[in-house]
């Protein structure tokens, strides 16, 4: 259901906001004008797309400005190897351009529903590869500062913005455009096996030294793993072996949304039936290996509305985290639906990226969205901080800038520019109060 107009909710449902003013830019002259005109009357503005957050940090609190009239594919540099979108284009919609262009990413995430600057801004990332998150594939920005001045950064432009920016929490400016590296459209084969814990935690550094990306999901109350192994395998198009469309529409549409979504739902009415249907449902997966343009494989569609926490742990914490996770929810009287995803991720050097400067590993917590969700993030959590996790900005997670500050070396460096640029925090709401600071 559409929300009211001056009413916005997060796709999770967990946010919500009301009594907002409006407005659909068509582009930065807008943006600025509007972003001006609420500095002056002290108001706050935040651009908010299509709320794939879970938490609160794409909240409007005054004006919220909708990215829509803000979408498409504006320059491509095919010496540079480069593509320019408006921000407000979502994912799936810039992976179908580039695929028209015969261009693609070099990694993304699994949801492509995100509009390119909230999945920038919240540090959206994939698996594996050279350049797991987004941000890291972004080699230029413009953006509208807090006193309404268009700013241009790049590698020679204003370089300490880009480096920011680039996961910038929607706290440094409203992006205009995002301009990308990428590459030749290519192929990637998918191998999906099941496997068990031991295998899988046994064999998991020799999966990801051995394949470009790598994914597993554990089965809470089982010794049950899926792992999904993806290898490029160049631009020949034609040497592609995609899933059958009844199979992709049995395996990917019916069974794991329909029948899923069904499931999960009575599940949250007989919680002691959980172990059970856990292990039923990871004995019915079985090995599946095909291979299609990269987008088609990394993506996949997400009908069953959940909630999320996810954190990044140190990669070669990672492992003992893991390990650590299945050993407090066993001890426990907590009943999980949902698998656990666990990814890798290359360091990068933005900031505020989760993998900056470190290497850096993935688990991603999930519940129903009719389940509670609250005890077993906070069990979760509790792991995670332990091992010296990093929250995803996007997901729900408990911290604030006092411990945020000591998980991100420069994290200073990054109010600095905050301070610069929004002097009077109007991009500010009650998250980035909170994680951030005032």
């Amino acid at each position: 259901m559409d929300p009211k107009p001056g009413t916005w909710r997060n796709w999770s449902g967990l946010e919500q906001a009301a009594d907002l003013e409006v407005v659909t830019p068509s582009g930065a002259a807008e943006v600025a004008a509007v972003v001006r005109a609420a500095a002056e009357a002290g108001r706050t503005v935040k651009a908010a797309g299509t709320g794939h957050s879970f938490t609160a940090i794409a909240r409007p609190e005054q004006v919220h400005l909708l990215p829509g009239g803000m979408a498409g594919i504006v320059g491509v540099d095919r010496e540079a190897m480069t593509v320019t979108a408006l921000a407000g284009t979502q994912l799936k919609v810039l992976n179908a351009a580039l695929e028209r262009l015969g261009l693609s990413l070099h990694n993304m995430g699994d949801i492509a529903e995100q509009t390119l600057a909230g999945a920038i801004s919240t540090g959206t990332h994939g698996t594996g590869g050279r350049a797991a998150g987004l941000g890291a594939q972004v080699v230029g920005l413009e953006l509208v500062t807090g006193t309404g001045e268009v700013l241009r950064a790049t590698a020679e432009e204003n370089p300490e913005v880009l480096e920011s920016a680039r996961v910038g929490l929607g706290a440094l400016g409203v992006l205009t455009t995002i301009t990308f590296a990428v590459e030749p459209l290519f192929l990637l084969r998918a191998q999906e096996q099941p496997m068990s814990w031991d295998e899988a935690l046994g064999s998991f550094d020799e999966m990801t030294a051995g394949a470009d990306h790598v994914d597993m999901y554990w089965f809470p109350h089982t010794d049950r793993m899926l792992t999904k192994r993806n290898t490029r395998l160049g631009t020949d198009l034609t040497a592609a072996e995609p899933v059958a469309r009844w199979r992709g529409w049995l395996d990917d549409e019916f069974l794991s949304n329909t029948v899923f979504g069904a499931q999960t739902a009575l599940l949250n009415r007989v919680p002691g039936a959980i172990p059970r249907a856990n292990r039923l449902a990871a004995r019915m997966l079985g090995p599946r290996t095909y291979s299609d343009i990269a987008h088609k494989v990394f993506t996949s569609p997400r009908d069953v509305v959940f909630r999320e926490m996810e954190y990044a742990v140190p990669r070669e914490a990672g492992l003992a985290a893991l390990a650590e996770c299945r050993r407090v929810l066993d001890a426990s009287d907590l009943r999980i639906s949902f698998p656990v995803e666990i990814r890798v991720a290359p360091a990068d050097d933005i900031p505020l990226s989760t993998a900056s400067a470190r290497d850096s590993f993935y688990l991603a917590f999930h519940t129903h969205r009719d389940a509670e969700h609250r005890d077993y993030f906070a069990l979760m959590e509790s792991v995670m901080t332990t091992h010296g996790g990093r929250p995803h900005w996007g997901k729900v997670h408990t911290l604030d800038a006092a411990a945020l500050a000591g998980l991100y070396p420069r994290f200073g460096e990054f109010l600095a520019l905050r301070d610069r640029l929004d002097p009077h925090r109007v991009f500010a709401n009650d998250y980035l109060r909170r994680v951030l600071g005032d």
